[in-house]
């Protein structure tokens, strides 16, 4: 398995497939919208494995300080072997001066990103946009 930057309109759209198949919804539903999501992110990666990307990740960052985890998602039949673990580090890098931030909100994940240091924050607030 590998873990790089997103490269090819056919991985772009694998990636949007794997995010519609997890729930992501209207915010993956058009192809030219989520082109133009990745083309803004300073962060867009996959995971690919035997050339099927089977995982896929999108952050923004300063570089320095702050980032965002915006979308993390991996192909059911291949969660649990580090995929999601993998794209998370290598989209944090090694700056341990930085700051991560991420939405928690599916169930089930807050375990998964206590395990790579995350921890509720009473700090954080957020404006929530429309999601009908």
């Amino acid at each position: 398995m590998q873990v790089r930057p997103i490269a090819t309109p056919e991985e772009i759209e694998a990636a949007r497939l794997l995010l519609q198949l997890a729930g992501w919804g209207k915010r993956v539903a058009d192809p030219n919208t989520f082109r133009k999501l990745l083309a803004q992110s300073q962060v867009a990666l996959v995971a690919v494995h035997e050339g099927q990307v089977v995982g896929f990740l999108r952050a923004l960052t300063d570089g320095l300080f702050n980032g965002y985890i915006s979308m993390v998602v991996v192909a059911q039949e291949h969660r649990g072997k580090g995929i999601g673990t993998a794209l998370v580090r290598s989209a944090m890098g090694q700056n341990n001066e930085m700051t991560w931030v991420l939405r928690a909100g599916r169930s089930g994940v807050s375990a998964f990103y206590e395990k790579l240091g995350f921890q509720l924050s009473e700090v954080a607030m957020e404006r929530p946009g429309n999601r009908d």
